[in-house]
Formats: structure tokens, C-alpha cells, sequence
């Protein structure tokens, strides 16, 4: 039997998700969920589309509601056959607005399905490798 997608939430009324916005397969992020992923490409993708990209960098962040506090980080990566961000190599060569805007997203969401979300850091590529790795080693503990 093949994988199929379950729809989990539907964003509040009036909100969109900002670029593409997904899930790394085969990783196990804090919250239980794969390991989450917002791309940036020049077209938008469709449901189960699996991209090749490259990684430059994550949102570090927790979220919280009344009962339990959590780490939820978004990785950002670009697509590889991408033209509009091509010379972006580092979540930093993006800019100081761009990273505000998708703070200010994120915190935004959370707080309309009740929640809270504290951004604990925008970091580079590295720091969003070592997240992927340890999703991967958390998937395969998982599985056994």
C-alpha cells in the first residue's frame, strides 16, 4: 500500500503560507511531526511533489499552549533549478526584512489556532543540516 497524505489543519481564515511549505521525509522533528520545511522557487509546487533543494538556513522556535512547550524549527531551503533565489547560499543573503516578515508569519499563525510561538534564532545552513541529521537519526529510532 502506497503513503498517503492526511490533511492535519486548514490555516485560519485570511492566511496563507508564504512560498512552499512542507516536510522532510524520513525525519522525526521535537513535535512529532517530519521535520518541516519552507521552500523558496520561483513557481509553486503541488501536494506530494518531492523537490530537490538546497539548504540555507532554519527558523529555530518553540511553540506552546496551555498544557506543554516545544521546539518546532523551519528549515528554509531553495529549490535547485530555482532562478529568483539562485544567489542565495545563506538564509542571511535573503535579508533583515525577509526574516522578519517570516518571524512575524510564524508567530502570527500560532497565536490564531491558540497557541504561541517564540523564535529562538535564524540560523545558517549548518545549524539546519544538523537539525536534518538529527530528525534522520530520530525517524530511524522510531521505526524500531
Amino acid at each position: 500500500m502506497r503513503e498517503i497524505f492526511e490533511l492535519k489543519k486548514v490555516l485560519p481564515a485570511g492566511m496563507n503560507f508564504p512560498y512552499d511549505f512542507g516536510f522532510l521525509p524520513s525525519t522525526l522533528a521535537d513535535d512529532g511531526d517530519p521535520t518541516d520545511v519552507l521552500v523558496l522557487m520561483d513557481e509553486p509546487a503541488f501536494p506530494g511533489c518531492v523537490l530537490k533543494c538546497r539548504i540555507v538556513g532554519i527558523i529555530q522556535g518553540e511553540q506552546s499552549d496551555k498544557k506543554k512547550t516545544e521546539r518546532n524549527d523551519r528549515i528554509i531551503a531553495i529549490e535547485q533549478d530555482n532562478h529568483s533565489y539562485a544567489s542565495v547560499k545563506r538564509v542571511d543573503d535573503l535579508g533583515k526584512e525577509f526574516a522578519r516578515e517570516l518571524e512575524d508569519f510564524f508567530v502570527n499563525y500560532h497565536e490564531l489556532i491558540g497557541k504561541k510561538y517564540k523564535i529562538l534564532g535564524l540560523k545558517g545552513p549548518k545549524a539546519a543540516r544538523r537539525c536534518l541529521r538529527e530528525g534522520m537519526k530520530a525517524a530511524r529510532r522510531e521505526a524500531r
